[in-house]
């Protein structure tokens, strides 16, 4: 039986990918990997502290590798730094890596890519589902998440620190995807079927950062990898207890 090496977000994708995932019982090892700010000390595009991840991986039972990654990080050194840490997992029996994705085309495109160069094969157990349906299965499951990021595009600052629940998916936006497949909001996954305890936090100031800062912005601590474009997003900083 193959090793997995899981891409944890610590979000709500994330944790349905790992359900499924752990539901086959096909993989003698599951290792998490979280890339995360070097300076910051936040998940990427997440911005929850890896505090918290950590915590989450011990309250699932499973090994993390954090991956901290400069800020900012150019596309060709979040690369080779991603293309060192696969081939090292690789060389270790890792023969597949885990993602959360959906239906983003390129991304997976680009995910596989850099996973050939490391002789190493994908694996997205949510591919091709239906967006509703997995976030309803997610909430039925009795997974509970809160909302830690908005892309302010799309959602108001409102919408960042509440429970994703039916309430919230009733007042998203025409357009906006139920599971944030686009990135309109990322989530922070504290308790469910997975988890041998919660993980208790408590909530914390509301800010509003871009994702892809101009160079002489020092105060972001988001932006891994950079984008292309210049996007507001609202982030609630979640507090370990």
């Amino acid at each position: 039986m193959p090793k997995a090496l899981f891409n944890w977000s610590g979000g709500k994708d994330s944790a349905l990918a790992l359900y499924h995932l752990l539901q086959e019982d096909a993989y003698t090892d599951v290792q998490l990997l979280t890339t995360a700010g070097e300076k910051s000390g936040r998940v990427s595009m997440h911005g929850v502290r890896t505090e918290l991840v950590e915590r989450q991986a011990r309250a699932l039972g499973l090994p993390l590798h954090l991956l901290r990654l400069p800020e900012p990080a150019p596309m060709p050194v979040y690369e080779r730094i991603m293309a060192e840490t696969l081939t090292a997992f690789r060389d270790r029996q890792y023969q597949c890596s885990v993602f959360g994705d959906i239906f983003l085309e390129d991304l997976r495109a680009f995910r596989e890519k850099n996973l050939a160069q490391a002789d190493m094969q994908g694996v997205f157990p949510l591919w091709g589902r239906d967006s509703r349906q997995l976030v309803s299965a997610f909430i039925e499951l009795g997974f509970k998440a809160v909302v830690v990021c908005v892309n302010a595009k799309h959602l108001d600052a409102s919408f960042a620190g509440r429970p994703l629940d039916y309430a919230f998916l009733r007042d998203l936006p025409p357009g906006v995807d139920p599971c944030g497949e686009n990135g309109e909001y990322h989530s922070f996954v504290y308790d469910g079927p997975l988890f041998r305890e919660p993980v208790r936090f408590t909530q914390g100031e509301k800010v509003f950062r871009r994702y892809a800062p101009a160079p002489e912005d020092d105060d972001n601590c988001f932006a891994t990898p950079p984008a292309p474009f210049d996007t507001g997003f609202w982030y609630l900083d979640l507090l370990p207890l």
